[in-house]
This record gives C-alpha cells, structure tokens and sequence, in this order.
C-alpha cells in the first residue's frame, strides 16, 4: 500500500484553492465547483473537497493535523511568515526554535494548519 491522497473537507474549495494555489506557487491540476486537486510532489495529492458534498458526513472539522512543509534555511520559513502576514493569514505560531527545527505555523480557511519548518540538523 502507499498512500498517496491528502484530502481536505472544506467549505469553499474555490477560497481554499486561492490558498492553497497562493503556499504551493501552483495551479490545481482540478477544479470544479465542489472540488480541486494539488500535485504536492511527483507522488502525493491534495484534495479539497467540498464538505457539504462528503459521504459519509464528516463528524470532525480542521485544526486537529498538519501539514507539513520542509524547507532548507531559517530564511525560508521566516520569508514564508512574512508572505503569510502580507496575504492577510493567521500566523499560529510566530517562527520559534523547537526540538525538531525551526518552525511557524499558519492555517488555511478551514482552519487546516500548515507547519513550515526547517529540521534540525542531524
């Protein structure tokens, strides 16, 4: 088996692609009314999917999981807090030294948070 298949409930797939479309600097590869798909790496798949349109209806909203962005320098995750304050994004957490990296933490529409981190190096 090997996933390769995000997929997000959303109430606005076309406000979250904006989103989505504005962090991975990319089109969706498909986008209709109730949904639209990412290519994340030559692999994996983000879906956003209408939540009004899931079967069998979600129980669960955003806020509970990350995902994650890797990157290789402080600079990048400190330029990419600094994108997400000029588009108007929350910034849950302000870039800060953890055990794992150097991190920040922004979310989308939903409240689906994205984690941008440099790790630690070995």
């Amino acid at each position: 088996m090997h996933p390769d298949c995000l997929i997000l409930h959303v109430n606005s797939p076309a406000e979250s692609a904006a989103f989505y479309r504005a962090l991975l600097g990319r089109e969706p590869v498909e986008q209709s009314a109730n949904f639209a798909m990412f290519m994340l790496n030559d692999k994996t798949m983000l879906g956003l999917w209408a939540v009004h349109d899931v079967q069998p209806a979600p129980t669960q909203r955003g806020g509970a999981a990350e995902i994650g962005v890797t990157v290789a320098t402080d600079a990048e995750v400190d330029g990419a807090v600094a994108g997400w304050r000029a588009a108007g994004w929350p910034v849950l957490q302000a870039p800060t030294p953890m055990d794992f990296g150097y991190t920040a933490v922004t979310a989308d529409p939903d409240g689906h948070r994205v984690r941008m981190f440099r790790p630690t190096q070995g």
